[in-house]
């Protein structure tokens, strides 16, 4: 098999989860494209290693040894991952990330300031 398959298939997968961590709007979501991104590169170690060993006739497998510490490091990033959004979505009742980021940076969901008086809230809704 030519090295351009898996490398073609590898740019694919990249490019669909680069599309889905900069498009989604759901963190769980976000975790699953950055599975992604990391997978493309383990389909790119192990096409490169199966290709340099046979031009360099070694047996050592770098690129398949490298990939099972990117599956434990990715096995472990997604557990953490999971365990902060379940925490967050406790808290908050979302796990929109841009309703995370304005109650983070002080502003309420709805788009009005807090700093704003109770009388031109009520305006505001009504």
């Amino acid at each position: 098999m030519h090295l351009a398959y898996p490398a073609v298939l590898s740019a694919l997968l990249f490019c669909t989860g680069l599309y889905g961590v900069l498009a989604r709007r759901n963190a769980i979501l976000v975790l699953m494209s950055v599975e992604l991104m990391l997978n493309a590169v383990n389909l790119n170690l192990v096409a490169f290693d199966v290709w340099l060993s046979k031009a360099a006739q070694e047996t050592l497998h770098s690129g398949q040894a490298l990939t099972l510490f990117t599956i434990a490091i990715a096995a472990a990033e997604i557990g953490i991952g999971l365990a902060i959004v379940l925490a967050v979505y406790r808290n908050r009742g979302t796990s929109d990330i841009d309703r995370l980021r304005d109650t983070a940076e002080g502003r309420e969901p709805d788009g009005l300031d807090s700093d704003a008086p109770a009388a031109e809230k009520a305006e505001a809704t009504a």
